[in-house]
């Protein structure tokens, strides 16, 4: 279980959650990065308004990769049709590795939700 100390946009709090604090860390500083670059846009004029916006840029962040994962299980199952049987055994074979390889991203994808929720 880990503390984090946060000190950002003009406020600071601190938070314990059930991971360590080195990853903590890491989050914080990705999610600094993200607040940093909202802040340089002049239109903003206060740290509420780059707060939601850098939690929508990483909303949109994981709402793509969500969608990757979907697209491709959806790929998977629906495999082209009139293809030779060679092509259907090559297109087997590649769909197994990427069914492994989506199935490692949406692990890793709910991973990171969970973490995420946890801190929050």
């Amino acid at each position: 279980m880990g503390k984090l100390h946060i000190d950002l946009l003009g406020t600071s709090f601190t938070v314990q959650a059930n991971d360590d604090e080195q990853y903590l860390e890491k989050l914080l500083g990705y999610y600094s990065r993200i607040v940093e670059d909202v802040s340089q846009i002049p239109s903003l004029k206060n740290p509420l308004q780059a707060s939601i916006l850098a939690g929508i840029m990483l909303c949109d962040e994981l709402y793509k990769e969500k969608s990757k994962v979907a697209d491709l299980k959806e790929g998977l199952y629906y495999p082209p049709e009139n293809n030779s049987q060679s092509n259907q055994q090559q297109s087997t074979q590649l769909d197994e590795k990427s069914q492994k390889e989506a199935e490692e991203l949406e692990r890793r994808t709910l991973a990171l939700i969970s973490k995420i929720n946890r801190v929050l």
